[in-house]
């Protein structure tokens, strides 16, 4: 068969997206009520966490003004990566990372270049979780990819790769499928129908907001700010004041400080060209840096006091459990009453705060374990993860936290309280 010319575009890759996010926003509610098969399955609710993920992934493709395939691929799998919600979600979103990695540098893509990209993709997810590797959203994102093979190899359109990595995942899953096979095909499905322009206009979701879980949650409730930008502002011609009040409207975090005659200025944007647009006009800027938050160990160390060197960060699903583990000594509680738990974002921002220079990061949620894991990598060697089952091996392990000790040492000790917990 003759090779096929096909070119696919940055906008392409828009409608594919798009597509993706409008097909969850039709069956997130039947992944949520797939029965579990199998030794591994997603707790909570995996429609509703890749739903959200998926949310903020599409929301930076509004008013980009980057039309490579490339680019704007990143800009998704950034939101994505620090959007993510719950372990499926994380595992999402490591799939559109790893899809942005196969298509850096690339204005256009070949569909051989596309297909590759994907590979890259599943290897991405595999990494996400390395000692799990059999679970359901993995194996099934390998069966598709191989079912792809052919098509990708004889330089198919990319409709004839999305269909037969689709129809090879219809053939291999049983009748009893889980939920992690079909978040695999609802997302290709969705791509297809975005490539093909079948898809469901999502913009009603974009502009309402729900109050409840069980109604559809708008995607601004999860918009994201991957990038971390920070400079210096030599002879102001504005206040401090009036400085903050301007960046506050375009991002969060912010830190403005007076350093001899110039500001230092630090904050997370989802803009940072508008942060810097914004800047020029007040005075002379220079020493600009911005690193992307969604980045491997990408998160520099802002210049900086912190009130401790360490510090124990935990979740904490309602007042109660919260005062309980105020009391046993944890040092930052976040709020997990939202039924999809906090996003990778919120624990990166927690821990990028001014409390303390490192974190261990305690949740008794086996539902948002990649959750954390992910906010680890982004923030490397300055946070730990422990892992408890339960409040009340939880509750054990922050009283088994003395910040006065170094992170190894505490780590070793709530580790044990969490087996002697276990044991009784």
């Amino acid at each position: 068969m003759a090779k096929d010319n096909e070119v696919i575009t940055g906008t392409d890759y828009k409608r594919m997206i798009i597509g993706a996010y409008s097909e969850f926003i039709l069956e997130y509610e039947q992944i949520n009520q797939v029965k579990k098969n199998g030794r591994f399955f997603y707790c909570g609710m995996p429609g509703t966490d890749v739903l959200r993920t998926m949310g903020a992934a599409v929301l930076p493709l509004q008013d980009s003004v980057n039309e490579s395939i490339g680019g704007l691929a990143r800009r998704v799998a950034d939101a994505a990566v620090l959007g993510a919600r719950g372990n499926a979600g994380v595992i999402l979103s490591q799939i559109l990372r790893g899809l942005a990695k196969g298509l850096t540098g690339k204005y256009n893509a070949s569909s051989q270049e596309f297909g590759k990209a994907f590979q890259y993709g599943i290897l991405y997810a595999q990494k996400a979780v390395p000692e799990q590797k059999d679970r359901p959203i993995i194996v099934a994102s390998k069966i598709m990819a191989k079912g792809a093979y052919h098509a990708v190899r004889d330089g198919l359109p990319i409709i004839e790769i999305l269909k037969a990595a689709i129809k090879a995942g219809e053939e291999s899953f049983s009748e009893k499928i889980d939920s992690g096979e079909m978040i695999m095909q609802v997302f290709l499905n969705g791509c297809l129908k975005g490539i093909i322009g079948e898809f469901v206009s999502p913009m009603l979701p974009f502009s309402r907001r729900a109050t409840h879980q069980e109604k559809l949650i708008s995607p601004y409730d999860d918009m994201v700010r991957p990038y971390c930008v920070t400079f210096m502002v030599a002879n102001p011609k504005l206040s401090v004041e009036l400085i903050e009040r301007e960046l506050q409207e375009i991002g969060n975090f912010v830190v403005v400080e007076r350093r001899y005659r110039s500001l230092f200025i630090h904050l997370h944007s989802e803009h940072p060209g508008k942060v810097l647009e914004r800047a020029v006009g007040w005075g002379h800027i220079g020493e600009i840096h911005i690193n992307i938050m969604a980045e491997t160990h990408a998160m520099a160390m802002v210049q900086q006091s912190f009130l401790m060197p360490l510090a124990l960060m935990t979740v904490a699903d309602t007042p109660e459990l919260g005062q309980r583990l105020q009391e046993a000594g944890a040092t930052v509680i976040l709020d997990g009453s939202d039924p999809s738990g906090p996003s990778v974002e919120e624990i990166v921002n927690a821990a990028h705060s001014d409390i303390a220079n490192k974190y261990i990061i305690l949740t008794d949620s086996e539902h948002i374990r990649l959750v954390v894991h992910q906010a680890r990598k982004i923030l490397g060697d300055r946070v730990e993860v422990v892992i408890a089952d339960g409040e009340d091996e939880q509750i054990q392990a922050v009283r088994a936290f003395f910040p006065e000790d170094d992170m190894l040492s505490n780590v070793t000790r709530m580790k044990h309280a969490i087996i002697l917990a276990g044991q009784e």
